[in-house]
C-alpha cells in the first residue's frame, strides 16, 4: 500500500489491489501519483518505437514536462489513471478521460511495458478501470487504435463485452459499454482461475528449494524442513541457507550458503525459518535472489498481537512488492507427493506421511496439519498435495482450490478451516470445484481478530452459514474424523445414484441400528436389514451382499459384521471388496471387533454403524446435489441501477454515517428495480382519515405505523375492509384510543390488498459475507418459530425456488386446506429483483419488505424499510485482486 505522506486530496485508496498476473507471479495495481513523474518518464523510455507509435500515433521520444504533468495530476473522477507497479518500476498504465463532465461516456487507453507484454496487464487495468468507471456513472468506454494495434484490440474483444468498431481515416474507433454480461463475468473468472492456478502451481512444482535458517543442529524447526526434503526424496536441487556458516560447511550432507543471494542459478522456493525479527530481511533477500514464493514457518506474527499483525503486514507487502507468493507465517509447510516431484517441504517426518494419492488438503493451522496427515496416515488416505497456511497473509485454501480444480492427480479435496478471509469467492469457487470433485469442509471454532469478530456476528444465524456451503454443493464435516470418513468413501466408492440402501448384516440387532440410522438420515430402505445366521461362513456373507447390489431398487449398500469368534477371518473383507468392486455401487461397512484392519482393502470400512451411514448420507446429498440442475443467473428486466446508485448515494451524502431512508427515498428505490410499494397515507385525526378514504380508490385499511407494534400478530393494530366513511372515521377513533395508552402513535391508511399469504423478504449486508437474502411467511414463523430460508446473491432460478419451498412453512403458499396456491412466479420474480438490488449496492446495509401479499393473481408489496451504511469493501468485486 502507498505511503499515507505521499498521497495527494482525494486519493482513493480504496483502488489499490495485488493482482495474479497470468504467469503467476503478482503486482500492484494503484491511482498514478503527481510524484510518479520520473518512474512514467523512465517508462517511456523503455519502450520501442512501434510501442510509443501504436500508443500516441506519433514517434515521441520523450514526453514533454507538460504531458507527464497531464498524465500524473488527474482528479480520480472525470480523469482516472492506473499504473501497475512490478518492483520499484510500472509495468503498464490505463486510464479513462469523460468525453464530458460527470458524463457516461468515457475515452480509455492503456500503455503496457514491452518488457511486460504478454502477462496480461491490459486485461487486469482494464477490468480496474471499468469497475472504477461504473461505481462513478460511466457506462460507455470509447478508444481510437490503429488497425496494427492487434494486441489493443484483442483486449478489448476478448474482454467479453460486444464491441463495436468503426474504420474512419485510419484509426478503428472502438465503442462498448461496460455493465458486465454473463460473457465479461465468465472472461474475469476464468482468467482469475487461470492465474491463482498457475502461482500455486508454481509454489508447489519448484525445480530448487532453499530453507533459510538451517542449523547444524537437529531438533530446530529449519534443519527439520532439509531433513525432510531431503528424506522425502524431492526430486530438485536443495540447499540450506545460514547466515553464520563458515563457507564450504555441510549442513545435512549438503553445502550451506551464507545468503540465497550466493546460490547459482537461483532458488524457486525458500522456506524461511529464522526469528520473526530477521523474516524481513530474508524476505528482502529473497526478493533479490528472484524467488518466486515462500514458506514463512517463524511465530511471532498476527497470532501475537498488535506488533505482530503490524509485521505480518510488511511481511506481505515486501514480498508482493517483488511478486512473490507466501504461505504462512506460521506455516506447518507443504507436500507435493506427485512422484515426479516428491516434495515434502513441510514438519511432517517422512516416516508419518501419507502415501501419494488423491486426496488434496488444505489445514490452517499448524498444529492441525499434524493431526490431519497422522490420521489421513493411519486410514491409508493417499494425498495428492497439502498445505498449512498458519496466519493465511496471503495463500489461503481459495488458492488451493483453483489449483485442484486442474490438477487431474487430485481427486476429491479436504478443508479444515478456521476463518474465511473471502466467503463470497470461496462459495463461487467451491461451487466450480465441487461440480468436479468431492470438497470437504470442516469449520473450526471462530478465531481472533478483526475477521473472527466479524464470523462470530455471522454465526448468530448458523443456518444461514450452512445454507451458504450447501448452496455451493460443499459437504460439511463437523470434525477431522467425519472429513475423513467422507473422503475414504468418495475416493474409493462412485457416488450413490439415488437414496435407496440395503443392509446386510450376521446380526439383528446389528442390522436394525443401521437401518434407523439410514433412515435418521434421509436414505431409503429398501432391502433388508438381510441378517444371514451368526455363525454364517464368508460365502453365505459374500451371498447376500452380491444379491442387495444386484438389486435394482438398491443404489448403496451398508454391511456389518460382527466375527462369531475372537478374530475375524480376513476372507469375508475381501469377499465384500470383491463382491462391491464387481457390483459397481457404493458400499460402507462395519466389520465390528476387527482389530489391525489393514487400510486400502476396497470397502470403506468405519467403527459404528452410525459413522458409516453418516459419511453414506454426505456422499448421497452431494452426488443428489451434482445431479440437480442449478439453473441460469436471474436478470430481471426493467432495472434502473443508475437512478438506485443516485438515491443511495444522495442519502449518504446527507448523513454519512447512514440511516433510515424516507418512506418516498425506499419507494423510488425499489420502483427502480421494478418493485412498486403500495402507498401508505399518514393520518392524524378521524377527519383526516375520511378525507384520504376519499380520495383512495376501493377498500381500505388503517394500521399502526410504529415499528414497536407494526408486524406483532394478534394484538389488533391493523383494522381492515373499510369501506365506508363512517367506518373508517369509527376505526381510527377506536384504533387511536387503544394506542394513546402505549405511547405509540401513528395511524396510516392504504388500499387493501387481496386476500392470500402473508409473506417477508428482506436482504442485510454480511461483514464477511455480503448480501444475505431471506424469505419467510411473516409472522409467528419468522417471528416465533425462525422459519426463514438464506440465500447469498447472486441467485439463480433453481435457488429462488429451493429457498420458497425449502421453509416448513412452504404448503401455505400452494393451497393449504383448500386456499388457492400463489402466483410463484410473481414471488420470485419479486426475490430475484431484491437479490439483485443487494448484490448491486453494498451500502444497501438492510431492506425488509412486510407485509407482502402473495395471492393467486400476484404479489403486493404493502411495506418497506431501507437502513443504508457507507459502503463495506467486498472481497469479491467484479476486478481481480488479492486480499491482504
Amino acid at each position: 500500500m502507498t505511503e499515507q505522506a505521499e498521497l495527494p486530496p482525494g486519493y482513493p485508496q480504496q483502488w489499490e489491489a495485488d493482482v495474479v498476473l497470468s504467469d503467476g507471479r503478482v503486482a500492484h495495481v494503484r491511482p498514478i501519483l503527481p510524484s510518479d513523474t520520473e518512474l512514467i518518464h523512465a517508462f517511456h523510455a523503455g519502450q520501442s518505437e512501434e510501442s510509443i507509435y501504436l500508443r500516441f500515433f506519433a514517434p515521441i521520444k520523450r514526453l514533454s514536462d507538460k504531458d507527464v504533468h497531464r498524465f500524473t495530476h488527474v482528479d480520480y473522477s472525470d480523469r482516472v489513471a492506473l499504473v501497475m507497479v512490478i518492483g520499484e518500476a510500472i509495468a503498464g498504465i490505463g486510464r479513462y478521460d469523460r468525453v464530458e463532465p460527470g458524463g457516461p461516456v468515457a475515452e480509455v487507453a492503456f500503455n503496457v511495458s514491452d518488457q511486460h507484454q504478454g502477462r496480461g496487464i491490459g486485461s487486469v487495468l482494464l477490468e480496474h478501470l471499468a469497475d472504477i468507471g461504473r461505481e462513478a456513472g460511466v457506462r460507455r468506454f470509447i478508444a481510437d487504435v490503429l488497425p496494427q494495434n492487434r494486441k489493443m484490440i484483442s483486449v478489448f474483444r476478448d474482454a467479453g463485452y460486444e464491441v463495436s468498431h468503426e474504420f474512419d481515416d485510419g484509426i478503428i474507433a472502438v465503442a462498448f459499454d461496460i455493465e458486465p454480461t454473463d460473457a465479461s463475468r465468465a472472461v474475469r473468472m476464468s482468467r482469475e482461475h487461470r492465474s491463482e492456478a498457475r502461482s500455486v502451481r508454481a509454489v508447489l512444482n519448484p525445480s530448487s528449494v532453499a530453507v533459510i535458517g538451517t542449523s547444524r543442529r537437529r531438533g530446530t524447526v529449519g534443519r527439520a524442513f532439509l531433513d525432510d526434503i531431503v528424506d522425502g526424496g524431492f526430486t530438485g536441487s536443495v540447499y540450506a541457507v545460514n547466515s553464520r556458516a563458515e563457507p564450504g560447511t555441510l549442513i545435512g550432507g549438503h553445502p550451506s550458503h551464507r545468503s540465497i543471494a550466493d546460490i547459482e542459478g537461483g532458488v524457486d522456493l525458500a522456506v524461511i525459518a529464522v526469528p520473526a525479527e530477521d523474516v524481513l530481511a530474508a524476505v528482502e533477500d529473497c526478493a533479490q535472489a528472484g524467488v518466486r514464493a515462500i514458506i514463512v514457518a517463524s511465530e511471532g506474527f498476527a497470532e501475537a498481537g498488535e506488533e505482530g499483525i503490524a509485521l505480518q503486514r510488511e511481511l506481505l507487502a515486501r514480498a508482493r512488492r517483488h511478486g512473490m507468493r507466501v504461505l504462512g507465517p506460521n506455516s506447518f509447510g507443504l507436500i507435493n507427493n506427485d512422484p515426479e516431484v516428491r516434495l515434502n517441504a513441510s514438519l511432517a517426518a517422512a516416516a508419518h506421511l501419507p502415501a501419494h494419492g488423491g486426496l488434496g488438503l488444505f489445514a490452517q493451522s499448524g498444529a492441525l496439519g499434524v493431526a490431519v496427515l497422522a490420521s489421513a496416515q493411519r486410514r491409508g488416505l493417499g494425498i495428492s498435495s497439502f498445505a498449512s497456511a498458519g496466519n493465511r497473509a496471503d495463500i489461503s485454501g481459495n488458492d488451493l482450490m483453483q489449483y485442484w480444480l486442474d490438477d487431474e492427480s487430485t481427486t476429491a479435496v479436504g478443508l479444515y478451516l478456521e476463518s474465511m478471509g473471502n466467503p463470497r469467492k470461496f462459495s463461487r469457487i467451491a461451487r466450480k470445484l465441487a461440480s468436479v470433485k468431492p470438497v470437504i469442509v470442516v469449520k473450526s471454532a471462530v478465531s481472533s481478530g478483526p475477521a473472527g469478530r466479524a464470523l462470530r456476528r455471522t454465526q448468530e444465524r448458523p443456518e444461514a452459514f450452512g445454507q451458504m456451503l450447501r448452496q455451493a454443493g460443499v459437504i460439511r464435516a463437523d470434525n477431522i474424523h467425519q472429513l475423513f470418513d467422507v473422503a475414504q468413501l468418495v475416493l474409493d466408492q462412485p457416488l450413490p445414484q439415488g437414496r435407496r440402501v440395503a443392509v446386510v448384516t450376521n446380526s439383528h440387532a446389528l442390522g436394525a441400528l443401521a437401518a434407523s440410522a439410514a433412515r435418521s438420515r434421509n436414505l431409503e430402505v429398501t432391502r433388508g436389514p438381510v441378517s444371514v445366521p451368526a455363525e454364517a461362513l464368508t460365502d453365505q456373507f459374500r451371498s447376500a451382499v452380491e444379491e442387495a447390489l444386484a438389486d435394482p431398487d438398491v443404489d448403496a449398500l451398508i454391511a456389518c459384521f460382527i466375527p462369531p469368534v475372537a478374530s475375524i477371518d480376513p476372507e469375508v473383507v475381501d469377499a465384500v471388496g470383491d463382491a462391491v468392486e464387481a457390483g459397481g455401487k457404493p458400499c460402507v461397512a462395519t466389520f465390528m471387533g476387527m482389530r489391525g484392519l489393514s487400510p486400502g482393502h476396497g470397502v470403506p470400512a468405519y467403527p459404528t454403524p452410525e459413522d458409516a451411514v453418516r459419511a453414506l448420507a454426505a456422499a448421497t446429498n452431494y452426488a443428489e446435489w451434482l445431479r440437480t440442475d442449478h439453473g441460469e443467473r436471474v436478470r430481471p428486466e426493467g432495472i434502473n441501477r443508475r437512478t438506485g446508485h443516485d438515491i443511495l448515494e444522495s442519502a449518504l451524502a446527507r448523513d454519512p454515517e447512514g440511516g433510515p431512508l424516507s418512506a418516498q427515498e425506499s419507494a423510488a428505490l425499489l420502483e427502480a428495480y421494478g418493485i412498486p410499494v403500495w402507498p401508505a397515507v399518514p393520518v392524524e385525526s378521524d377527519d383526516a382519515a375520511v378525507d384520504a378514504y376519499k380520495k383512495t380508490k376501493g377498500t381500505v385499511v388503517l394500521k399502526a405505523t410504529s415499528p414497536r407494534l407494526q408486524h406483532q400478530p394478534g394484538q389488533g393494530w391493523i383494522r381492515t375492509g373499510l369501506r365506508h366513511p363512517k367506518a373508517v372515521g369509527a376505526a381510527y377513533r377506536d384504533l387511536s384510543a387503544l394506542l394513546e395508552p402505549l405511547g405509540a402513535p401513528g395511524i396510516a391508511l392504504q388500499r387493501m390488498a387481496p386476500g392470500g399469504v402473508t409473506v417477508e423478504i428482506s436482504t442485510s449486508e454480511d461483514p464477511l459475507f455480503g448480501p444475505v437474502i431471506g424469505f419467510g411467511v411473516a409472522g409467528l414463523p419468522v417471528d416465533l418459530l425462525g422459519d426463514v430460508a438464506h440465500r447469498f446473491p447472486p441467485l439463480t432460478d433453481v435457488d429462488i425456488h429451493d429457498m420458497v419451498s425449502s421453509i416448513k412453512a412452504a404448503p401455505m403458499l400452494d393451497g393449504y386446506r383448500g386456499a388457492p396456491a400463489v402466483d410463484h412466479d410473481a414471488l420470485h420474480d419479486l426475490i430475484a429483483r431484491v437479490s439483485v438490488l443487494a448484490d448491486d449496492h453494498p451500502e444497501l446495509a438492510y431492506l425488509r419488505l412486510n407485509p407482502v401479499m402473495a395471492h393467486p393473481d400476484g404479489v403486493e408489496v404493502l411495506g418497506a424499510e431501507v437502513r443504508v451504511a457507507p459502503a463495506p469493501t467486498r472481497n469479491d468485486a467484479e476486478r481481480r485482486t488479492l486480499l491482504s
